[in-house]
């Protein structure tokens, strides 16, 4: 299918004050700035209409408010960034067929180009309420590690399943001893293996539904939120990309290894 050009879309930047690992992760300094400061920059450079930052603490609304007015204060009760969409396209009456893009507030290296292409992508395909990304796996310990979320597709790109296990398992290469890494290193056939990206394109009617919609088995087994989606039919398209995403921060140590990155890239 023929990719039309400059989709119109918005994002949204959830953030949260409270991180297990992390409290005031938004806040965090990272070469002189809040990370929440980077994301939303990055953020900017993409094509979207609008940009806003969605958040339930004031002290990141009041840190924000330093270098945009686009800040939004959400419910204290959600239990994900989606839910917090979810509340954005309520509080904002966006019509059913807006498309929005959620951008995680620990991105600062977010990449605009995957932005538009996430956006682009979920336009260029009416079947799909949601678009995500995927990258080739290029390593055994990769398609080993349950940290990192494998995908499969059907061959209209559309997503079959999602999952923390080995996906497919190649059950002449594979035996319990390569789960084991004891004896088989390398992949064969490496284009059967996509680790899916965490960026996500949504119609707003999508997340309209999604608030009506309880937890699944498989999203309780697998801990992973978009399973809740494909078990209740609604299709979620992936597209393929080869850069892969920024280094994202999760503990403290991130900090310095995103900075290093910013040096390089400045």
């Amino acid at each position: 299918m023929a990719m039309k050009n400059n989709p119109t879309f918005k994002i949204v930047i959830p953030a949260r004050y409270g991180s297990s690992r992390l409290p005031g992760k938004p806040l965090k300094l990272i070469a002189g700035k809040p990370m929440i400061q980077h994301t939303y920059e990055r953020a900017a450079q993409s094509q979207a209409q609008e940009v806003l930052i969605a958040t339930d603490d004031p002290r990141i609304a009041d840190a924000a408010s330093r270098f945009t007015d686009n800040i939004i204060m959400t419910s204290l009760e959600h239990s994900s960034g989606t839910e917090r969409l979810a509340e954005v396209v309520e509080l904002k009456s966006w019509p059913d067929d807006t498309i929005i893009v959620n951008v995680q507030g620990d991105e600062p290296l977010v990449s605009p180009q995957h932005i538009e292409l996430v956006a682009e992508a979920l336009e260029n395909h009416a079947k799909a309420g949601l678009a995500t990304l995927a990258t080739p796996i290029h390593s055994l310990a990769e398609v080993f590690d349950p940290n990192a979320v494998k995908v499969i597709m059907d061959h209209q790109g559309y997503a079959l399943y999602f999952s923390r296990a080995v996906m497919p398992w190649a059950r002449d290469a594979f035996t319990m001893d390569a789960a084991e890494k004891q004896h088989v290193t390398t992949l064969a056939n490496e284009g059967n293996w996509f680790r899916h990206i965490g960026m996500y394109a949504y119609r707003a009617a999508t997340l309209r539904q999604y608030m009506t919609l309880k937890p699944c088995m498989l999203e309780k087994t697998e801990a992973l939120e978009q399973l809740r989606v494909l078990y209740n039919g609604i299709a979620i398209h992936v597209s393929i990309v080869h850069e892969q995403p920024g280094h994202g921060v999760d503990v403290e140590a991130d900090i310095a290894k995103v900075e290093k990155i910013l040096q390089t890239l400045n």
